[in-house]
Order: structure tokens, then sequence, then C-alpha cells
């Protein structure tokens, strides 16, 4: 594809690539061994200190020590490879090994990373764990949002100035980007940018926090990250992983209250929640600190605490206070055998008690069954007098809005917050509004801080310590890229990969839902109550005339069943009245399809027992199929293996047609208020964008920083590198989604070349172009529209900085 001048693409946020060095595991190490003597804690020989970050920064009496970027410039690394006795560091003693001198080397031209808030001596400061109340300051000028009283009085206090509000346009696309993940449509936006009404603003954000698919769609990838769950990858197709995607999207769409959605993470009352707390099963042998009870200790104290806990699994901490007992207490509340301790990944003989990290709480009971100490943590993780777990959340939601966390990095709750006045209101205000997410969102983004103009990042910003002067701006992610990407040109794949049933219930739209599937069994229902403990295989064949857009089936069976589509386990369940809409469109195909059920009948006598299915299926014609269960389906006494998901082959002889079993009361009352709604959202007529966060991560989205989520990822890069760039502006994903884009753009009326370009800058940048911008697009476009230019002009304005960043 050819790519015009006027635009080049400008490598802005390029930096080197970065994460090889492990401050914690490898930095700390070194530096304790050689420096901390004359340069930490009140020590500062020469002047110089290697305490802090910041004091680092600040250089010796005699100047700078180090160049960041520029390790062999830096006067520190030269003192350490010096054969100057009188110029050489340490002055006696062991020198530093080759090895040392180059991670110290690859860390300077790194970036100097560091822990924020770490500190090789410093007071001693521990988080309070209870809520505190906060007492307001007085408001300034009129400005008497929570949010900007606090900030107000923090820039007063050091005498910096308040940051100025964004104008109309760049708020609404923030808002837009950070509460649903989109950009504003032209029309939308402009009329809203001609509305003069004070409270638009205000109405803005209600509208959008209002719009619950688009919100919980986006939303979608903020939690897939911070609890690891995804639709491919490591540990699902072998069975060693499950995903949460089902009740995660359900979960959000319905705005539960995160006091409990964290308990049935924690807790889960049924499988489709457990797969966060169950981790990885990694195959083969594996470290101490891989094994799913550790995983388990690592993944509750980060994501809802924010503590990291990866140090402490293998030994004390060497950066906070957290030791190897407490991670393995907590990893014990999980586990259903003795848990022996490892140190370094060597045994010390000892046993693991299960225990909760903060006793003034309360405590588990250590000889409870698993399940019930499951819930024993819950409960004390969501305490109400837990001020830890309230501020971790609020605190990466502020992240998530303003580009910086109250206590930063956002796994760092252990740090000292810049505001703790800030950081205990908002944990006030999520209590208070009973655990609301949105309500938090909304809490943040009406107040002028909010909407005050954006910080744009620059080189050793931090250096000296951070100081608040407003939001700052931020990368857009992988997936608001793509999406941004789908709504302009109009490409977005018309089918998902995430096993999930999109958009929310419709009681009206239940009303017109017939039930039409009758229950069905084997023979042995004829002669009445079939045998308890049969277990039958019952199959049906469908061939679909095209490729599906969605598709999902209520299905039960009294008492239990395994559903198979085309070999592949879909759902599973043992209470029949517990009827759930379940998601085929990643199972069905185009052409044949077989659906089984291995069903079983409980108890310990003759009972009733029946099997339920019935689908709709949209089709990528625009038909709807509809498919149940009836007689002419086929039973078999015969029961395939299956294994890691997957059945074995069914057999090829003695089937018979199913048996229509009489409907029990009760079997009929669950359905005619459960099934109804359910099949309404598998029908539902309006047509929704496919979302990035829905889709398996692409070559795209993972240059674009999109992570694999074997690990908990709380804070995206900001940057990209510069491998990453290029292959962002070269990508042949990108330039196919263009051509394709400009394919389906030129078949839209444009009355001249400005007209468009007028149109794809308020689409994508939420303005209209500058004198200098049109005149280079139209030159670009040489007066004219074809699928070239048009395709050249959506590369130019996406690989602007402007367009790639929440301003």
């Amino acid at each position: 594809m050819s790519r015009f001048p006027p635009f080049t693409f400008l490598l802005w946020f390029s930096i080197p690539l970065h994460g090889a060095v492990d401050f914690a595991h490898q930095i700390v190490p070194v530096i304790q061994k050689h420096c901390t003597e004359c340069h930490t804690g009140d020590k500062k020989k020469g002047g110089f200190s290697m305490n802090t970050r910041e004091a680092l920064m600040e250089g010796s009496e005699n100047g700078e020590v180090l160049k960041v970027g520029q390790a062999e410039t830096s006067r520190l690394i030269e003192v350490l490879v010096t054969q100057d006795r009188d110029e050489q560091m340490p002055p006696k003693g062991a020198r530093l090994s080759p090895e040392e001198i180059t991670l110290l080397k690859t860390w300077v031209n790194e970036g100097l990373t560091w822990q924020e808030g770490f500190a090789f001596q410093k007071p001693a400061y521990e988080p309070p764990l209870k809520p505190r109340l906060v007492t307001l300051p007085v408001a300034r000028e009129g400005r008497d949002h929570p949010v900007d009283r606090i900030l107000d009085a923090y820039l007063e206090s050091r005498q910096l100035p308040r940051p100025e509000l964004a104008d109309d346009a760049t708020f609404a696309r923030r808002a837009h980007l950070d509460l649903i993940g989109l950009l504003p449509e032209a029309q939308v936006l402009q009329k809203w940018l001609d509305d003069k009404a004070p409270d638009k603003r205000a109405r803005l954000l209600r509208d959008l926090l209002g719009q619950d698919v688009a919100y919980a769609e986006h939303w979608l990838t903020f939690w897939n990250d911070l609890l690891r769950n995804d639709y491919g990858g490591t540990g699902f197709i072998t069975g060693g992983r499950r995903q949460i995607s089902k009740w995660l999207y359900e979960s959000l769409v319905t705005n539960k209250p995160a006091d409990r959605f964290v308990q049935e993470l924690i807790a889960p009352p049924g499988d489709e929640s457990r797969g966060f707390i169950d981790g990885i099963q990694w195959r083969g042998d594996v470290s101490a600190g891989q094994t799913v009870e550790i995983q388990f200790a690592q993944s509750v104290a980060q994501s809802f605490l924010g503590i990291n806990m990866k140090c402490a699994s293998c030994h004390d901490s060497f950066v906070d206070r957290w030791k190897l007992d407490e991670a393995y207490g907590l990893a014990a509340i999980y586990s259903k055998r003795p848990l022996d301790i490892a140190r370094c990944d060597k045994p010390t003989g000892r046993i693991a008690k299960a225990a909760w990290i903060f006793p003034e709480l309360g405590r588990v009971d250590e000889k409870a069954p698993q399940p019930e100490r499951l819930k024993q943590l819950a409960k004390l993780m969501t305490h109400p007098e837990n001020g830890r777990f309230t501020r971790t959340l609020v605190n990466r939601l502020w992240h998530r809005l303003m580009g910086r966390g109250i206590v930063h990095p956002v796994d760092a709750m252990q740090t000292e917050p810049w505001s703790a006045d800030l950081l205990d209101h908002l944990a006030n205000v999520l209590k208070d509004s009973g655990y609301d997410l949105k309500k938090v969102l909304e809490h943040i983004t009406t107040s002028q801080a909010y909407q005050s103009q954006a910080q744009i990042l620059t080189p050793g910003l931090d250096d000296r310590g951070y100081v608040y002067a407003g939001p700052r701006a931020r990368r857009l992610t992988a997936e608001q890229f793509v999406d941004a990407l789908w709504q302009l040109t109009g490409t977005a794949p018309a089918k998902i990969d995430a096993p999930v049933m999109r958009g929310k219930r419709d009681l009206q739209e239940a009303q017109g839902i017939q039930i039409s599937a009758r229950w069905i069994w084997g023979d042995s229902a004829r002669q009445g109550a079939p045998p308890a403990g049969e277990t039958l295989t019952l199959r049906k064949t469908v061939t679909l005339p095209s490729g599906i857009t969605r598709a999902a089936a209520v299905v039960t069976c009294d008492n239990g069943f395994h559903l198979y589509v085309n070999g592949r386990l879909v759902t599973q369940g043992s209470d029949w009245s517990n009827l759930e809409a379940v998601p085929l469109h990643t199972a069905l195909k185009e052409g044949a399809n077989i659906i089984a059920a291995v069903v079983k009948n409980e108890g310990t006598n003759p009972n009733p027992a029946g099997f339920f299915f019935e689908a709709r299926i949209k089709l990528e014609t625009g038909a709807e199929q509809v498919l149940i269960s009836d007689e002419n389906w086929e039973w078999n006494v015969s029961t395939p293996t299956a294994k890691e998901g997957r059945l074995g082959a069914l057999p090829k002889h003695a089937w018979k047609p199913a048996v229509v079993v009489p409907a029990l009361p009760v079997w009929q009352s669950a359905l005619s208020q459960k099934a109804p709604a359910l099949l309404a959202q598998a029908s539902q007529k309006t047509v929704l964008m496919t979302r990035a966060s829905l889709m398996k991560s692409d070559l795209l989205m993972r240059s674009l920083g999109r992570p694999n989520r074997e690990q908990i990822v709380s804070m995206r890069p900001n940057d990209l590198t510069t491998l990453e760039a290029i292959d962002l502006a070269n990508g042949a994903l990108l330039a196919d989604t263009l051509d394709r884009g400009a394919k389906l753009l030129m078949k839209r009326s444009w009355p001249n070349a400005q007209s468009f370009i007028d149109w794809l800058y308020l689409s994508a940048l939420s303005r209209g172009p500058n004198s200098l911008e049109l005149s280079a697009a139209l030159e670009a476009m040489n007066g004219s529209i074809t699928e070239q230019s048009i395709s050249d002009l959506l590369w130019a304005v996406t690989m602007l900085p402007e367009f790639q960043i929440v301003r």
C-alpha cells in the first residue's frame, strides 16, 4: 500500500525494548551487596545517595552521576569499571563482576526501572487497614465537587496552577473512550457540541454509563487482563485452564456489585466463575511458585489487594513486608491437600497453615473444608472494614481514567499514596454506593479534575518524583484502537470468539417467544420412571446452509448432562432448574453439525428423567433457524469416553428414535419463567458491532500491547517499542483492514473529497481538519475520491499520535 508524505508516521512514543531486567530480583541484590554501606539510608558519602530513584538522579556533590539511557557515558558506570584505585567503586572489598556490570548497564539503558515507592531504607509506612472518614477542604471558587475540593487544596498547598478545562470535543472523545471504549459518532458528536445546556457534560456521562452492553464490552478488556481470562492460549485446549467469560460478561452487563463480584470469584457458587481461582494447571514438572495453590495466593492478593506476592511466594520479600509464610497461608486456604512450604524451590519441612493476612478483620478456620475456607476468605476480603480492598479497586479505576494511580504502580498498594485523602474518599464512595463501580466512575468523571486538559508525558517527567498536574494522556489499548478502526471502516468481523451471549435480556421481547421443544429420553421412559443411574447418549444432526452470526440454546436435564457440539464440550449441568442461555456460535459451522448430549438420571430409585434443548440460530443470510429436542432426535445406550473437553467417537449402530417424555409441572414452570427471556436474548434483532474485546488476540493486537494473559496484567505499557511501532505502521492486518474499509466507504455518497476529509477527521479525532491538514489531504487525494486515496488517508489519520491517544 502506498502512503503519502504529508502524514509521515511519527514514532513519538518509541523507546528501546524494555522488561529484560528485573529490578527487585536482579538490581536490588547488586546494590545491597556493593553499595548500601555508603550510599543508602542516611549515608551519603561524597554527597551521593542510592536510597531512592529520586536521590540517585540528583547525583553527588560533584554533579550528575547517571544519564538515563546512556550507560557508557554515565559517571556511575565509569567508577565501577575503572582500574584507578583513587576512582574505583567500591573503594574496598570485592569489585562488581562483569555480569553485574552488564546488568547495571542494561538497567540504565532501559530507563532505570524502579519500583514506585521503594527505598533501600525508609521510614516504615504501613497503609491503614480500615476505612478512614475524610474531612473535605473548603470549596474554592465554587468548585464543590469532593474530588475537586481535595485536589484544589493539594495544588494550592504546593503553589501549583490548576489545570484548565478541556474543550467540549476533547472531553467528549475522552469520555466515550474511557467509559465505553468507542469513538463518538460524528453526527451524534456534532449535535452534542451544538448543545448549549450547562449540564450537557453530566448528561453525556450518565448516557454513556447507561449503555450497559457497550460499557460491559469495553471494561471486559480491563477485567480479562486483571483476572487473566482469555478465549484461547495456554491451558484452554488441554483442559488445564477454564474461562470465566460467560460469568464475567453477565456480571459486567448487569453491573454486579463489586463485593459480590469478588465473592463469586474467590468462592465460586458454580463452575462458571471457577477459572480464576483454579489458575493454570501447567503440564509436566513445575516450580513451587507455579503450583495452582501459589497461583491462587498471588492472584487473590494482586487483583483485590494490590499486593505483589510473587517475591514472598519464593522467599521473604526484598521490596516490602510480606513473608513466605503469609503467601503460603493464603495458598493453603485454597489447597485441598497438606501444602509443603518451599523456599526458593527447596522444601523447608514445614506445612502451611491456612491463614488470612489481616487477622484484625477475622480469621479463616484452617480445619474447615476447602469450600468453607474459600467462603470465609471471600467475606473477609469484602468485609466492610477492609479499606485495603476498596482502596485497591478505586485506585485501579483512577489509574484507568487519569493515567496514573494515586498509588503507583497500582500493584504496590503497600506504598504511600500521593493523596491519602483522595484515595480514602473514593474508597468510601465505592463502599457507600453499595460497591457500585459505575457510581465511582461517574463520581470521578463528573469532577473538573477529570475534565481538565491532559498532561502529555515527556521523558524524565517523574525523575524527581510525581506531582499531580491533571489527567495524563494515555495510549489507546489494543482493543480501543481496533474498535476505532472497525468503526471508521465498517470492517468488524461478523462472528465473535468469546463464548458469551451478547446484549441484555429483554423481558418485553420475551413475551413473543414461544417454546416448542419437548422433553426427551430413551425407551425406559415408555414404561414410566427411568431407572436411577441410567446414562444415555442423545444426538441430532443439523445442516446449516450458511455461516452463523449468533446462536444460543436453552438446555437442561433432569438430572445431569454434558452437551457437545461437533465433539467439543460447550456446557454441562447437574441442576435442571438452573436454566441458562448457552452460546453456540463458536461451535457451530456451515454444513453438517452433530449435537450430542450425554445424559444421566441420578437418585437411588426409578424417577422422572428428561432432556430439554431449544436453540435460536441466526445465519449470515439473515434467516433464523430454530432447533428443538423432539422425537426426531436419537438415543443410544452406549456413551463415548470424553477427555479434555472432547467427546470420543459416537457409536455407529443401535441408534433409536428418542422418546418424548410428558413434562412435569415443575419442569414447565421453570421453563415458562426463564426460557423465553433467555431465547429473546439470543434472538435480539439489534445488530451490534463486533468488539475487539470479544475476539481472540491477533498479530495487530499483540503489536499494540494486548497481553497473552498467562499472568495478571494490571497496567499495560503506555509506550510502543520501536519494533512494535514499525510493525503497526507496516503490518499486513492493518493494511488489509484499511483497504477493505476503503472499498466500503467508496459505496457511500460523498459530494466531494473535502466532505470525506471532514467526516474522517470528525469521526477519528472529534474535530475538523485545520487549514494545513485540509490542504495536505486534498493534495494527497488529488481532488478525487478513489479507493487508494481513501485507504491512504485512513492510514495517515490513524497513525497520528492524536488518534492513538486518549487526550
